[in-house]
């Protein structure tokens, strides 16, 4: 059986790809690519780690065991913001 519409998401971030090249996510409608170069926390971490993120506060991805915080502007800009403390 197959239903004829889906239902909405009740989720408002959802992982929807992991490969050997990064990850990708869907945040309210928004698509995002994490690169691993990019974004090397996520390279090691185990499937479980990276499905398991919250939106916090309408606009900040946070993954609790992996201890990553990551501001959505960040990830539409990057050049913008050093992801490594200098």
């Amino acid at each position: 059986m197959k239903l004829k519409n889906r239902g909405k998401s009740i989720s408002k971030v959802e992982v929807l790809n992991i490969s050997s090249f990064g990850i990708w996510i869907l945040v309210r409608a928004n698509e995002y690519f994490l690169a691993y170069k990019d974004f090397p926390w996520f390279k090691k971490a185990t499937l479980k780690q990276i499905q398991n993120v919250k939106l916090l506060h309408g606009h900040h991805l946070f993954w609790p065991e992996l201890d990553v915080d990551l501001h959505l502007e960040s990830l539409s800009n990057l050049e913008k913001y050093s992801l490594v403390y200098q």
